[in-house]
């Protein structure tokens, strides 16, 4: 049930997603565009209370608890800036707005990597925070070394966005050279 619920709240997000993009700029319903882009937030509530329904039945934890804590901690970090992206994008094409920012090059962009890594900092710790509250939830009495493991994934995901944030500041990304017209 819970892999379910997981795979519904990204195919949810999406559809909502589109759904609050096309009223605002295709239908040019700003005000229900926006409604249903707040109503999204409700499918991570729901995805965690029945996480923790599944485990207060006395659910074996497994991978598919810590998957769910995974994509909570990812959506309380990434979701906002997802959609923030992504209508940026969406007035840009649809609705004659200016292009959007890129992430830019040199030390811009090493900035920029920071700062989503910093984003994923923050999805490990909401992620290995609810990870531990359902370790201590389940005490002793259960198996919780599945939980643990998908700590360290965590973790380790964490490391490797550190290092590709590092390689762009120690090498950094150059702009394209300007073309020169071709005289004939």
């Amino acid at each position: 049930m819970v892999v379910t619920l997981i795979i519904a709240c990204e195919v949810g997000f999406w559809v909502f997603l589109v759904l609050g993009l096309a009223l605002r700029y295709l239908a040019r319903k700003p005000r229900w565009g926006a409604a249903v882009l707040l109503c999204e937030p409700v499918l991570e509530i729901v995805l965690l209370v029945a996480t923790a329904l599944d485990l207060k039945s006395g659910a074996e934890p497994d991978g598919k608890h810590g998957l769910a804590a995974l994509y909570l901690g990812y959506t309380a970090a990434y979701g906002h800036y997802t959609i923030t992206w992504l209508d940026a994008h969406a007035a840009h094409r649809l609705a004659g707005g200016p292009k959007p920012a890129g992430a830019g090059h040199g030390r811009a962009r090493a900035v920029h990597e920071w700062r989503l890594w910093a984003r994923t900092l923050l999805a490990v710790l909401v992620a290995c925070g609810l990870l531990q509250g359902a370790i201590w939830y389940v005490g002793e009495a259960g198996d919780t070394g599945s939980l643990t493991t998908w700590q360290r994934t965590a973790v380790q995901v964490l490391v490797l966005h550190a290092l590709i944030a590092v390689g762009y500041t120690v090498w950094p990304k150059k702009a394209p050279a300007a073309k020169v017209p071709d005289p004939g």
